[in-house]
């Protein structure tokens, strides 16, 4: 269920149920197609690319849709996708970073500003929200890959800066410029990870529930619905049993 991260990291992606697989692939190709354009469209010597290429792999994409993404960055007719961040503050004064790839940013906007004003949010300046969030280089790994602290000492070794370990996995957190040295070591020593990105990371949660806590996933519902929207970061934390009584 989207809304709730027990990695104290509140971030969505689009689609993350089955019926929205396409909409899952389609962004992760339009990232991967712009990390392609932008640098070099071999992973090895594109660490962007790579890191799109990792998260489409995470989420089970074929590898013909991963080489055609690549291709289409060499495409003439190609659109030109730009990189907008929008901020703003949703339900019980969360604070929002809503990041996207667009080639329009009149039409953008207007939607995201249009999802934050029917969910009970509203957007901000540039700077309203993000003063809240550390910019850090996210690495996951699945449960059964290794013990908390053998994860642990790997990752110190490498160069992070904190692991949290749960039944649900393993996250490992460095500084952004050191995300893809960290991974190389880890891929050595843990083998590939399930994830390796650059999140945005609150630097305190927001505890919220009841009528706040449902307004609040509804805002990241409409935010992840609209197409141009690659993420969704916000500082907000819903207990397991809150998430529970919602999901019924």
């Amino acid at each position: 269920m989207a809304g709730h991260s027990k990695f104290k990291n509140i971030q969505y992606r689009k689609g993350a149920q089955d019926k929205k697989r396409a909409k899952i692939f389609a962004r992760l190709a339009k990232e991967i197609t712009v990390a392609a354009k932008m640098g070099l469209p071999d992973p090895d010597a594109n660490p962007r690319l790579r890191t799109a290429i990792l998260a489409a792999r995470a989420q089970n994409m074929p590898k013909d849709n991963i080489e055609r993404a690549v291709k289409r960055s060499s495409d003439a007719d190609n659109a030109n996708y730009e990189e907008v961040r929008y901020e703003g503050f949703g339900p019980g004064g969360i604070g929002v970073i809503v990041e996207t790839l667009t080639d329009n940013r009149n039409r953008t906007a207007a939607e995201v500003r249009t999802s934050f004003s029917k969910n009970g949010g509203n957007l901000g300046e540039t700077g309203s929200v993000s003063f809240m969030f550390d910019r850090v280089g996210s690495i996951e790994f699945d449960a059964d890959k290794a013990d908390a602290e053998t994860v642990f000492e790997a990752a110190i070794e490498a160069g992070a800066a904190d692991v949290e370990s749960n039944e649900d996995g393993h996250e490992i957190i460095c500084a952004m410029e050191d995300l893809h040295t960290v991974v190389a070591a880890l891929e050595a020593s843990l083998g590939e990870p399930r994830a390796a990105t650059i999140i945005w990371r609150p630097q305190n949660d927001i505890a919220i529930d009841g009528e706040t806590a449902e307004k609040a996933l509804k805002l990241m519902d409409a935010l992840d619905d609209v197409d141009d929207v690659q993420n969704v970061s916000a500082n907000f934390d819903i207990a397991d049993d809150v998430m529970e009584k919602l999901s019924v």
